[in-house]
């Protein structure tokens, strides 16, 4: 269960130097080696070196760069850009302020104001080229060794113990360098996870939705649009547009897995003719113009890795990934990578200390994430909506508190499990029983999504036992 703090996105943290008295000795190169400086990497790295520690972030990709992302962040994502010192940069960008957000489905379109996290009231969705070089000048101001275009090849091993990385740099030369602490913030397909053992995940669950996407370049009719976040589902079909930087707009589609091959046959056309298929997203997308490729991610998976063992952990999507469908991936590498560094750096000379804090950050981060992935799992199933989801629609277009406590649950302010109390689901419930249409199927319907809510809540508590 999350408490407050964490509910509004945790405390901020200030810088503490003089609580840390040691630094990289003689036998080190640093006190903390971070594999990848994206959104976990830069995060953790701006923590420790506000901490006083020696970091260093290494990453293949020389910044800035783009990365296959679509970069959606809610205000409790904005809100620790703040607290890292990115948000100012990331602002610079030119993404409007995403103030409002907007849901269609069922025949219904509902339109509310974004929540407000730690006194931020909007969402950006900004390109990665701008948010992760954003994310890596402020790593550097905060102090900590930034080397681009190096690669890690391997771990290096004291005994049981991770104790560093051989690394190759921009120029072909291979070295090594010690440290009491690698942390693999380097993606899906991390290296330090494999070098680990520990690549295979311990939770997993395939996804029912590929992604393709596109930015558009934006000319609504309605100047607003350009502040709405807006996502729409028709029957299996689920489309998305998020204004960004550059005076974009990210077009995200997520059709059903079995409509792969349409898009492999044709890509460019398969999606517009999805596009077709979501009405109000074609007419949000009219004067519009598609600019560049489309570009997809297919065959996801969600998914814990185990992320943390002696001198090593994994943040960011190296250790922990959710489908797309909820945009969390960077609020949670931002939240749980800013988090590892406070767990660690008062620590690093303890090696006992050292593996129990990070095995604590580890879990408590599946014990606050675990329902969020349920409900992201759940959005990700690739169907068309239940009845009692279009129930829960027609009951938030009424009522617009149900609409705000819906959205809270993408700015992690609630728990999805608690967005309607429990007498009102099961009105709710049998209302979707009473309606026309095919009662054995909706009956069908309604027992699977009550399966599946005590199957979840069943992972729960074996995860807080845990």
């Amino acid at each position: 269960m999350r408490g407050p703090a964490d509910r509004a996105g945790g405390p901020v943290a200030a810088p503490a130097p003089a609580a840390v008295a040691r630094h990289a000795d003689a036998a080190t190169d640093a006190d903390v080696l971070v594999v990848g400086g994206r959104c976990a990497g830069s995060a953790v790295a701006i923590e420790l070196a506000r901490a006083g520690r020696r970091v260093v972030v290494l990453d293949r990709a020389a910044f800035p760069s783009d990365t296959l992302s679509t970069h959606l962040l809610w205000p409790a994502g904005v809100a620790e850009l703040r607290r890292l010192g990115a948000l100012e940069a990331v602002r610079a960008s030119g993404a409007p302020s995403l103030t409002r957000a907007l849901a269609g489905a069922a025949g219904m379109e509902i339109e509310v104001d974004q929540p407000v996290v730690d006194g931020i009231d909007h969402g950006l969705c900004v390109r990665r080229p701008a948010l992760d070089a954003a994310l890596v000048d402020a790593a550097r101001r905060a102090g900590a060794e930034v080397r681009e275009r190096s690669t890690v090849t391997g771990l290096l091993r004291d005994g049981d113990r991770v104790a560093g990385v051989r690394v190759r740099d921009r120029d072909g030369h291979e070295t090594t360098l010690r440290a009491p602490l690698v942390i693999g913030a380097d993606g899906r397909r991390s290296r330090v996870a494999q070098e680990v053992g520990a690549l295979e995940p311990q939770r997993e669950r395939r996804s029912g939705r590929d992604c393709f996407f596109g930015y558009w370049r934006d000319a609504p009719a309605d100047p607003a649009w350009r502040s709405i976040a807006a996502q729409w589902r028709a029957d299996g079909e689920l489309g998305t547009a998020f204004p960004c930087d550059g005076g974009l707009v990210l077009v995200l589609l997520q059709p059903p897995v079995a409509r792969r091959d349409a898009f492999t046959a044709d890509r460019e056309g398969a999606y517009r003719a999805t596009i077709a298929r979501l009405p109000a997203l074609e007419r949000r997308l009219v004067g519009a113009e598609l600019v560049g490729k489309v570009r997809s991610a297919t065959r996801l998976a969600s998914y814990f890795r185990r992320s943390a063992g002696p001198g090593w952990a994994l943040a960011g999507d190296a250790g922990h990934f959710k489908d797309p469908v909820t945009a969390q991936g960077i609020r949670d590498a931002l939240h749980y990578g800013r988090r590892l560094g406070v767990a660690v750096a008062p620590v690093l000379d303890d090696p006992v200390a050292l593996d129990a804090a990070t095995a604590r950050w580890e879990r408590e981060r599946e014990r606050e994430c675990l329902e969020v992935y349920q409900w992201t799992n759940a959005l990700a199933r690739g169907t068309a909506l239940t009845p009692l989801e279009a129930e829960v629609y027609r009951a938030a277009a009424g009522d617009p508190s149900i609409a705000a406590a819906m959205l809270e649950v993408f700015a992690r302010r609630r728990r999805p499990s608690r967005v309607l109390p429990p007498h009102r689901a099961a009105g709710l419930a049998a209302r979707s029983l009473l309606r026309r249409g095919d009662r054995r199927a909706a009956v069908t319907s309604l027992g699977r999504d009550v399966a599946t809510a005590c199957g979840d809540a069943l992972e729960r508590v074996g995860a807080r036992r845990g």
